[in-house]
């Protein structure tokens, strides 16, 4: 069983920890530093009423993965930015999809029209999971700098609602 709602304060530190394996493991994020609990709280502030955060429980209550909308400066005002972390492993089980089902209802009901996710070229999981949800590409933007130095080609592709 797969149980969603909303993210509140006490689940920052999960989620910073679940976000850090991800960034340890590397390739598929475009983080390069690790995060803390204080992070994930900052992020929760910078635009609560645009902003929504859900995260993905199994039946004892243990994290199995976060996803996120929030208004970008690189976005016109109707669109969202969505980011979508499952913990490491366990990837293709459906963590995803229960916590997209949300998201979606959630960035409609804000009044937006549509929903950007960027990712890096060589994600082919976070490409396949954004395509197999009705995103379609819009835009490739090659040659981006992340935080270690490292170059990588990102892809944005866009959810209209």
């Amino acid at each position: 069983m797969i149980a969603v709602r909303i993210a509140g304060q006490l689940d920052a530190r999960p989620m910073a920890d679940l976000l850090n394996e991800i960034i340890r493991q590397g390739g598929t994020t475009a983080f390069t530093k690790e995060v803390t609990r204080d992070t994930l709280l900052g992020w929760f502030a910078q635009a609560p009423d645009q902003s929504v955060w859900h995260v993905a429980e199994d039946a004892n209550g243990a994290l199995l993965g976060f996803q996120s909308i929030e208004p970008k400066a690189k976005l016109p005002a109707e669109a969202c930015d969505i980011a979508t972390f499952v913990q490491v492993g366990q990837t293709g089980l459906g963590i995803g999809s229960k916590l997209f089902e949300a998201t979606r209802k959630a960035a409609a009901a804000m009044g937006y029209d549509w929903i950007n996710a960027t990712i890096r070229a060589d994600n082919s999981g976070g490409l396949a999971y954004y395509q197999s949800r009705g995103f379609e590409d819009y835009a490739r933007h090659p040659n981006v700098m992340l935080g270690n130095g490292m170059y990588v080609d990102r892809i944005s592709k866009r959810f209209k609602l």
